[in-house]
This record gives C-alpha cells, structure tokens and sequence, in this order.
C-alpha cells in the first residue's frame, strides 16, 4: 500500500500504539502511531492520512474534540474512535457526528478491518 494512504493511530497507550501499527501493518497498510490529538496536528502527516483510529479518551485533547478540530480545518479524514471506557452510549452520537465506528476495546480484529474498509471506501 502506498505512504499516500496512510492510518493514523492515536491513543495515549503505548500497548495500543505498538500492537495495533503491527497489526495494520501485517495487512499491508502503512501506519504511524501518535501519542497524542496535538502531536498528530503538529506531525506533518494531515494531508497523506487517509482514516483516523482514535481513542475517545486522551489527556489534553480527546478524539472527538481532535475530530472536530479536523473538521473545522477542512480535513474530512474518516475516524475510528476506539474506547475501553463508556457504555456504548457514545457510539450512535460519535457515527452521527460523522465517525465511521466507534469500536469497544478489546475489539476483533475482523471489526476493525471491516470499519477500516468501510472509512477507506469514504476517504
């Protein structure tokens, strides 16, 4: 796949941010993983990101205020939010504030594939 297409992971886990790269990687995507919403911003990589995956829930500022944020700038990259807090509640308001998912964590690996072709199809 080429570096044009590139995922972005954000999530202030470092678990997350070194498995799921593998992951995406290992089914032929090119990734680069953040720590942060503004260290993403601050990256260079807004133009080349083709789909988000970020986590609702990080210090400073969270996925959906990083989404809007995006939105407000003029960049319509497809999100996955991703969460291990809540109760799903959020998930109907994220999708219809735009978001292609918002998936629970742990999550399949099959639900995250198929919600990254779906955001890829839309990117």
């Amino acid at each position: 796949m080429s570096a044009q297409l590139l995922v972005a992971v954000i999530d202030d886990d470092e678990s997350v941010r070194e498995s799921l790269p593998d992951l995406l990687t290992e089914c032929g995507f090119a990734v680069q993983a953040f720590c942060s919403a503004e260290a993403f911003l601050d990256s260079g990589d807004l133009n080349a990101t083709r789909c988000l995956i970020l986590d609702i829930a990080m210090p400073g500022m969270d996925g959906p205020a990083l989404h809007r944020e995006l939105q407000r700038r003029g960049y319509p990259i497809p999100v996955i939010f991703i969460t291990a807090h809540g109760d799903g509640t959020e998930r109907p308001k994220l999708i219809a504030q735009g978001a292609v998912d918002c998936l629970r964590k742990p999550f399949s690996e099959a639900d995250l594939l198929r919600a990254l072709s779906a955001a890829l199809r839309i990117g």
